[in-house]
């Protein structure tokens, strides 16, 4: 992966994220300057918490530095082309984060870049963020194999990335989304993939039980639609009963709670949401240490 772009998590094969999750979990246990020296730049449409201050803790942990561009500073194909932004770019830094609404965007970094770019969340996937739970959930099960994965809720960059991933990994996926919401994403191989409109088929006897926002950055104005349209498809302590005993539940942050989720979901034992936040701290570490620098 030396030197090489993290787009899509197909960019990945099954060794290289076994690799990931094994680097992270090193590096959470102790602090490297693998990467002194060396600068990020955070190219941001969207507002974040998570992605910005984890990617700018992590380079300073790890010894380098991180600059956020903000949308008016860089104003992707508008104020200047993105081709331009990544040659220029190419000649500062170290490596390119880009956080943007057009997974087109990133794309065209990473074509006329010559340092590595990072998907940092776009409209069709979000790596890192994936990559994080597949660490959280190893921590919280101590594998990987034969473990079966609900997502119930929205066809979203993360449900999407979550598709791809699990079809890598060889773990059981099953997705529960009312009519009209299907899959975009197309697994290379999916023999343990599966669709559904019954949020309660989808969750009995699985080990994981995962869900995200009904409404993403940028679709504001479908909301009311939308809320109408999920109403159905809430996880709450009745549909986690569903799931096995010893069952995890997870959710990327930001949480609309009595939306998606019932209210004090994330204080039940069953929910790992704060673990796997911090997990984006190392899993992004790792990511950052494979393509930047050597351990």
């Amino acid at each position: 992966m030396k030197g090489k772009d993290l787009i899509s998590i197909t960019d990945l094969d099954s060794e290289d994220i076994q690799h990931l999750i094994d680097s992270a979990t090193g590096l959470k246990r102790g602090r490297s300057a693998a990467l002194e020296g060396k600068i990020l730049a955070l190219i941001f449409e969207k507002p974040s918490l998570r992605t910005r201050v984890s990617l700018d803790v992590a380079m300073k942990q790890l010894g380098g530095d991180a600059i956020y561009l903000s949308p008016a500073e860089v104003g992707l194909g508008q104020r200047e082309p993105i081709s331009d932004v990544a040659r220029v770019l190419s000649r500062y830094v170290d490596g390119i984060v880009a956080r943007t609404f057009s997974h087109r965007s990133v794309e065209l970094l990473a074509q006329y870049s010559s340092v590595p770019v990072i998907n940092g969340l776009s409209d069709e996937e979000h790596p890192c963020q994936v990559l994080s739970d597949l660490l959280t959930i190893r921590e919280k099960k101590g594998r990987l194999e034969g473990l079966k994965i609900a997502y119930v809720g929205d066809v979203n960059n993360v449900a999407n990335s979550l598709l791809l991933a699990t079809s890598i990994m060889g773990i059981e996926f099953i997705m529960a989304t009312p009519p009209g919401y299907k899959p975009r994403a197309k697994p290379p191989k999916a023999p343990r993939v599966h669709h559904t409109r019954d949020p309660k088929l989808a969750v009995a006897d699985a080990d994981v039980v995962y869900t995200d926002v009904w409404t993403s950055m940028g679709q504001e104005a479908e909301a009311e639609r939308r809320r109408v349209d999920f109403s159905n498809y809430q996880v709450n302590s009745e549909l986690l009963a569903l799931a096995k005993r010893d069952a995890i539940f997870m959710h990327p942050l930001p949480a609309h709670h009595g939306e998606e989720i019932a209210e004090g979901l994330l204080d039940l034992p069953q929910s790992v949401v704060f673990d796997q936040a911090e997990n984006r701290l190392h899993m992004q570490k790792a990511i950052l240490v494979e393509l930047l620098g050597v351990l």
